[in-house]
C-alpha cells in the first residue's frame, strides 16, 4: 500500500517509516523542515520525503489537498494537535483512503482514577495539551461513526528511545538526576515517590501503528492505550536505576510545596504535569484487537536511551 506518514522524522517515526518500508508498502514521509531521523536505516533511501509547513497549509486550510495528491492508500498523522486541524484533514479525505490513523496521547484521561486505566472511563482531561487531545479524539471518533471514515488513534505514553532524555525518576527531563543516582548521591523526590509515570519505547509505538493497519478491521473507529506493560512509581523507578549503575539508592522526601523551592520553574511545572497525572494504563484492549505486544518493559527502554546517552557522552 501507499502510505503517508506525517511527521515522520520524530521519535516514533524513527521506527515507524523503516518498518513500513520493511513490510513492503510505499512510504511518502511528509515533514516541516529537511530534519534526519534518530538513526540511520538502509529503509530510507527508498522513502520519498517531502517538506510541508503543516501550520501555514492548515492556515490555507491546503493541507488535505496536499495529502490528497499523493493518492495514499493509508495516512498516519503523528503531529495533530487540535480538533480544528485534526477536522480539515479527515473531511478532505473522506472517501479518499482506506485507513487514518493518528497519534494521540494517554493525557486524554486527566487524573488518575481506577488503574490500570482502561480506554472506555470517563475523561477528564486538564492542562491545554490533555483538554484538546480529548476534544480532538472526540471529534475524529464520531465522525468516523457518523460518516464511516476510517479512523483509528493511538495513545502513547512517555515515548522513550534512544538520542533523546528520557522522562526521570523525578517527572522531569533534568538529565542531573541521572547524575544524582549514577553517583549514589542523594535524590530528593516529592511526596512519597509513590506517583506513576508510563513510559514506551518509540519502536513499540511504531509496532502498534503497523498492527493497526495489519488490523484494519479491529481497529476502525477504536483508540487504543500503546505504554509499556507496567508502569513505574517515581520510587520504584528512581531505585532500580541507582541499582543499575552500581549504587545503594539515597532518596530523601519533601512535601510538594518543598520539593519545588529546591529545582528550577522548569522542572518543577514538568514534575507536577507528570505526577498530577500518574498513568497507568492497561494494554489489554490493543493486546486482543491488535496483537500489541511491546518488546520494551519501561525500564528496558529508559535504560537503553540512558546507555546512549552515556556512550556518546552526552551524559
Amino acid at each position: 500500500m501507499k502510505i503517508v506518514v506525517i511527521g515522520a522524522t520524530g521519535h516514533v517515526g524513527t521506527y515507524l517509516v523503516p518498518g513500513l518500508v520493511t513490510a513492503g508498502h510505499e512510504v511518502i514521509a511528509i515533514s516541516r523542515q529537511n530534519r534526519k531521523p534518530y538513526s540511520d536505516h538502509a529503509a530510507w533511501k527508498d522513502v520519498r520525503q517531502v517538506v510541508i509547513d503543516r501550520v501555514e497549509a492548515d492556515r490555507k486550510k491546503t493541507f488535505g489537498e496536499q495529502i490528497i495528491k499523493f493518492s495514499p492508500d493509508v495516512v498516519i498523522d503523528m503531529i495533530c494537535f487540535t480538533p480544528e486541524s485534526a477536522k480539515l484533514l479527515a473531511e478532505s479525505l473522506l472517501g479518499q483512503v482506506q485507513h487514518f490513523l493518528l497519534c494521540g496521547t494517554i493525557w486524554v484521561h486527566g487524573f488518575s482514577g481506577q488503574v490500570p486505566t482502561v480506554e472506555s472511563q470517563p475523561r477528564k482531561p486538564f492542562g491545554d495539551y490533555g483538554i484538546k487531545k480529548a476534544a480532538l479524539e472526540e471529534w475524529l471518533l464520531s465522525f468516523s461513526r457518523k460518516k464511516g471514515f476510517p479512523a483509528t488513534i493511538l495513545h502513547p505514553g512517555h515515548i522513550v528511545g534512544p538520542g533523546w532524555i528520557p522522562l526521570n525518576p523525578a517527572g522531569n527531563f533534568n538529565p542531573e538526576v541521572y547524575k544524582t543516582l549514577m553517583t549514589g548521591k542523594e535524590l530528593i523526590l516529592p511526596n512519597l515517590g509513590m506517583e506513576t509515570v508510563h513510559h514506551v519505547h518509540a519502536e513499540d509505538v511504531a509496532q502498534a501503528f503497523i498492527k493497526s493497519i495489519n488490523f484494519r478491521n479491529n481497529a476502525i473507529g477504536e483508540c487504543f492505550h500503546v505504554v509499556s506493560p507496567q508502569a513505574l512509581t517515581l520510587r520504584g523507578y528512581a531505585t532500580a536505576m541507582a541499582e543499575w549503575f552500581g549504587k545503594e539508592p539515597d532518596l530523601k522526601f519533601l512535601s510538594w510545596e518543598k520539593w519545588k523551592k529546591s529545582v528550577s520553574e522548569q522542572d518543577a511545572d514538568a514534575t507536577w504535569d507528570h505526577i498530577a497525572h500518574s498513568p497507568n494504563c492497561s494494554i489489554e484492549k490493543a493486546r486482543k484487537a491488535i496483537d500489541y505486544n511491546p518488546r520494551y518493559t519501561s525500564l528496558q527502554a529508559v535504560k537503553e536511551a540512558v546507555s546512549y546517552l552515556i556512550e556518546h557522552k552526552l551524559l
